[in-house]
């Protein structure tokens, strides 16, 4: 599903944010895509899988600098997407 590269290339670089249950990122960024993408809700969580964690942000370029820190970086990211997955489901879903 060609969107699914769309999702992860646009969100990868900002996980980060998009995870950090202290703002509403990832609830502006689905409203974004509903409202001015007009994609039915629930499109990417049922469309975009790649195992059990959730979307792999492995091969997209970071643009924090913080993302400098190697191995343990990685285990944060996947933690990330995880959450961010789960929220980004409860949202389309609610």
């Amino acid at each position: 599903f060609e969107c699914c590269a769309a999702l992860k290339e646009s969100a990868c670089p900002y996980y980060m944010y998009l995870n950090d249950d202290s703002n509403d990122c990832a609830s502006t960024m689905f409203s974004y895509i509903n409202l001015y993408g007009k994609y039915p809700p629930g499109l990417f969580s049922s469309e975009c899988k790649e195992g059990k964690e959730g979307l792999s942000c492995a091969d997209v370029p970071q643009r924090d600098a913080a993302t400098a820190n190697g191995g343990q970086h990685a285990q944060s990211r996947l933690l990330a997407l995880s959450t961010f997955l789960s929220v980004a489901v409860a949202l389309l879903f609610h």
